[in-house]
C-alpha cells in the first residue's frame, strides 16, 4: 500500500512524491515572487517597475513600457520588444513563451492567456500553448487572447474580442469569437509610439 498519494488518489513512489514536493516549494516562491511583483505594479515610475521586471526574468527592450496595475505568470517566458506600450491592469501569462514584437500598442485590461484547462482530460490537467503578438499590432482594451494564438504584423483586435484564432498580417478583427472584419490599407508601417503616461 503506498505511502504518498497524489491529488487524485493514485499512488506515488518515494521518488515521485519527492519530485512533487520540490514542485511544491517551487510553485511556493513563484507565488511569493508575483505577490511581490504585484506590489511593484503599484510603483508610479516605469524605470523603477522594469528594473523589478527585468529582475524577474522578464525581457523588455529599450523604450518599452509597462503601465501600472499589471499581474503575471512566469515572468521569465515573457518578452517585450521596443517600442512597445503596455496598457494598465493587464494580464501576461508566461507559463508558456509570451513574444510582444517591437512598436505594439496594448490598451488597459487586455487579458493574454497561454495556458487552460484541457477539459476532456481525466485530471482536468494545464495545456499551454504559445502566443506571439508580431510588431505594430494594436490590441484594443478588454481583448482576451487564448493559448497558441498567433497575431500578425499589423493586425489591429476591437476592444472586447475573444481571440481563440490566429489574426493574419494587417487584419482587423473583432467580436467574440473574434473574426477578420477588415484590413489595415496602410503596410508600410514605420511609426514609434508616442510617450508613455508618466505617473501611470
Amino acid at each position: 500500500m503506498p505511502i504518498f498519494r497524489d491529488r487524485m488518489g493514485q499512488g506515488l513512489t518515494l521518488v515521485q512524491a519527492y519530485s512533487k514536493i520540490c514542485s511544491r516549494f517551487c510553485n511556493y516562491f513563484l507565488d511569493l515572487e508575483l505577490m511581490v511583483l504585484r506590489w511593484v505594479g503599484h510603483i508610479p515610475f516605469h524605470t523603477c517597475r522594469k528594473f523589478f521586471y527585468k529582475l524577474a526574468g522578464m525581457k523588455i527592450g529599450r523604450g518599452s513600457v509597462i503601465h501600472m496595475w499589471a499581474n503575471f505568470f512566469q515572468p521569465k517566458n515573457i518578452k517585450i520588444g521596443e517600442g512597445s506600450i503596455i496598457g494598465d491592469r493587464v494580464f501576461l501569462d508566461g507559463r508558456a513563451k509570451l513574444t510582444i514584437g517591437n512598436h505594439v500598442d496594448i490598451a488597459s485590461n487586455v487579458l493574454i492567456y497561454n495556458s487552460e484547462h484541457d477539459i476532456e482530460a481525466e485530471d482536468f490537467s494545464a495545456r499551454e500553448e504559445p502566443v506571439e503578438i508580431d510588431d505594430y499590432v494594436f490590441i484594443g482594451p478588454r481583448v482576451i487572447i487564448l493559448p497558441g494564438v498567433k497575431i500578425g504584423k499589423g493586425a489591429i483586435v476591437a476592444a472586447g474580442a475573444v481571440v481563440s484564432k490566429n489574426v493574419p498580417n494587417f487584419a482587423i478583427a473583432g467580436g467574440v469569437p473574434a473574426k477578420t472584419i477588415g484590413e489595415r490599407k496602410n503596410k508600410n508601417l514605420k511609426y514609434k509610439l508616442g510617450r508613455a503616461r508618466l505617473f501611470q
